[in-house]
């Protein structure tokens, strides 16, 4: 399992993802489930991804292929000239690779993997989708201003309260922490580290990119400053008159 959220916001878009793959007693994996695309001053491209391993690496290893190798007729990440037309080239690769891991006669569920792609292209704006395992994609909106890929029930409480579109660079980090840290302390097949990419609009370069390991003192004081706040809260609130 996993857990990748892609983010709006008026100044631009921050994503994040965990890295667990495998979860177990004596079976933990670890892979990067982020991407990142660019060339300054043109675009900027996130492709964060969820599901089977072996499909998002093939996904991820052919759109890399069609870059190395530009044939005509098929345009790669290079080329799209909007977000719009990356998100049908990424939704048609997912098809792509889908159908050729399925043997004949099998259904294709077991080789399932969905993303979220956010970012920028010259002369449009960032924009952020959500791409399903059949190719198709919707696209963000002032109602839904945030995607959530694999395990995501633990962690959207959070981003649905505190969200605000005009929150600062610095909020936003934090905001999305705080929905890991309550997902980490949920479920075990979410693990760190934590990669985190924010990108400014307008700037149509890489942005700021980190990653959040166990000890890192940010996220411990997050964490902790958290759970405290928490514990707070609940004796804050008044009690039932019996």
């Amino acid at each position: 399992m996993t857990y990748c959220v892609g983010l709006k916001m008026d100044r631009g878009l921050i994503f994040m993802s965990d890295t667990r793959t495998n979860a177990g007693l004596d079976n933990i994996s670890t892979f990067s489930k982020m991407h990142v695309w660019s060339r300054e001053g043109d675009r900027l491209i996130v492709l964060l991804s969820a599901g089977n391993l072996a499909t998002t690496q093939a996904v991820i290893g052919r759109l890399d292929e069609q870059i190395r190798i530009e044939e005509p007729g098929k345009p790669s990440l290079m080329q799209t000239a909007s977000m719009f037309q990356t998100a049908q080239l990424i939704g048609t690769t997912v098809k792509e690779v889908i159908r050729d891991a399925a043997p004949a006669g099998q259904t294709a569920d077991a080789f399932a993997a969905s993303f979220i792609l956010g970012g920028q292209i010259r002369g449009d704006e960032p924009r952020l989708f959500y791409i399903y395992p059949e190719g198709n994609f919707i696209e963000s909106s002032p109602d839904t201003p945030f995607f959530q890929i694999g395990e995501h029930k633990y962690g959207k409480p959070i981003i649905v309260r505190a969200y605000d579109r005009k929150m600062s660079d610095e909020d936003a980090i934090k905001l999305l922490l705080v929905s890991f840290d309550s997902t980490l302390k949920s479920n075990l097949s979410v693990g760190l580290p934590l990669d985190m990419h924010l990108y400014r609009a307008d700037s149509f370069a890489r942005g700021v990119s980190k990653r959040f390991e166990r000890n890192d003192p940010y996220y411990v004081a997050i964490s902790e400053g958290w759970s405290d706040a928490l514990r707070s809260a609940f004796h804050s609130l008044p009690a039932l008159a019996l």
